[in-house]
């Protein structure tokens, strides 16, 4: 349909038509009958389309760079987080440590654990994808 309307108002009868409808559907027809005469030049062999076989694939490519782009937004919030909300961050998520054992090791509160968690996943979160609200 595009090619038909591109030659339509490429023409230079377009302007002096008393049957437009039947101009659009002379262009239609031409434009079949010189697809059909190059198939046959060509020999196009049109294969069916197998679901099974021929299924649209994710672009992996696309989702690497995605990933790669994210693991740095992540670092970089995880770098920008204060010292201590850091280390406090590191230590439960990369060592696995319970708020207990982290509490025990540093010698601050459990609610400060707390604070600090909550205080790293925000910014995380934050820097990861603003638009979350």
């Amino acid at each position: 349909m595009q090619e038909v309307f591109l030659r339509a108002a490429g023409s230079e009868q377009r302007h002096r038509l008393a049957n437009p409808a039947a101009f659009l559907q002379r262009i239609a027809r031409n434009l079949l009958i010189n697809r059909a005469i190059s198939r046959k030049r060509n020999k196009v062999i049109l294969l069916p389309l197998q679901e099974e076989h021929d299924a649209a694939s994710p672009p992996e490519q696309e989702l690497e760079m995605e990933a790669a782009d994210l693991l740095r937004l992540y670092e970089r919030a995880v770098t920008d987080l204060s010292e201590k909300t850091r280390r406090v961050f590191l230590m439960h998520r990369v060592e696995e440590l319970s708020y207990r054992e982290i509490h025990q090791r540093l010698g601050i509160s459990i609610a400060t654990v707390e604070y600090h968690m909550m205080k790293a996943l925000a910014h995380i979160a934050q820097v990861v994808d603003p638009t979350d609200e």
